[in-house]
């Protein structure tokens, strides 16, 4: 189990670092119930996204996409995302480099 700490990013989501490096980061993202919102962002980092449990639709800029358990994806450098949950469930964000606003 990660030493970091788990942290609330808004109703029925929770966010936790797994492990990092200066050049990767590995992030747990936790839905605990249906409609639970991943609130759109963007940041210079790349990301990869493993569904590891649940049911998500995400909007990556123009595109929306619905994602389940086994499904995975990478989301390029400053590309508009976000995600409403269908299913509750965690998301596996591994990026490069690491998010230090997490730390």
């Amino acid at each position: 189990m990660s030493d970091f700490p788990v942290v609330s990013t808004g109703e029925n989501v929770t966010r936790q670092v797994l492990s990092d490096h200066s050049d990767l980061m590995v992030v747990a993202f936790r839905f605990a119930a249906e409609g639970a919102i991943g609130a759109l962002h963007n940041h210079p980092h790349v990301q990869s996204t493993y569904v590891e449990s649940g049911r998500f639709v995400f909007t990556l800029g123009d595109e929306e996409r619905e994602v389940k358990a086994g499904d995975s994806f990478v989301i390029p450098s400053e590309l508009t995302h976000g995600c409403i949950c269908l299913e509750p469930g965690t998301l596996i964000d591994c990026f490069t480099p690491r998010r230090d606003d997490f730390l």
